[in-house]
């Protein structure tokens, strides 16, 4: 009878610690998956807002770089607002185009009077819009969709010739 006793205490002893064991298992793997999707979303949220940083800099940089007298401005061509940065090289004038187009920015630099269009620039950087608008000598850029940041730039030279 003791010897049963001690087999029986065995089996219990030994289910016991093999559903202990089956416990600390199903906690590690949902801990796991858990911590696998907090990092997916972490990690989208990052994408989203470098994304719209980068974009951001990207113009503002180039706006800084172009920022001469009357060289600044924005306009509206096919339906488009654009980023328009002029400039002169070599007696000859060049535009610079900055723009969203089917879902990512794009820039076209060429010659005035060239004939290209809005479907010739190249893509910088995939997004989900940008808008611009100015008022005397202030720019905002804006990327709009989940990100939806901004930026306010003021044009040191003054914007465009004709603006007050």
């Amino acid at each position: 009878m003791k010897m049963q006793m001690q087999q029986k205490g065995r089996t219990v002893n030994f289910l016991f610690t093999m559903l202990l064991f089956f416990v600390f298992v199903l906690c590690a793997l949902f801990t796991v998956l858990i911590g696998g999707k907090v990092y997916e979303n972490i990690n989208n949220r990052i994408q989203e807002n470098y994304s719209g940083q980068v974009v951001l800099n990207y113009v503002a940089n180039k706006v800084r770089q172009g920022d001469q007298a009357g060289s600044v401005t924005v306009k509206t061509i096919e339906d488009t607002p654009v980023l328009e940065l002029a400039q002169e090289m070599n007696g000859r004038n060049y535009v610079t185009w900055i723009y969203y187009r089917d879902g990512a920015v794009r820039e076209l630099f060429t010659n005035e009077g060239s004939g290209l269009g809005l479907k010739d620039g190249l893509t910088i950087m995939e997004c989900q819009g940008l808008t611009f608008t100015q008022k005397a000598s202030v720019l905002e850029v804006q990327v709009t969709g989940d990100e939806n940041s901004s930026l306010l730039l003021y044009i040191r030279s003054g914007g465009s010739e004709d603006e007050e």
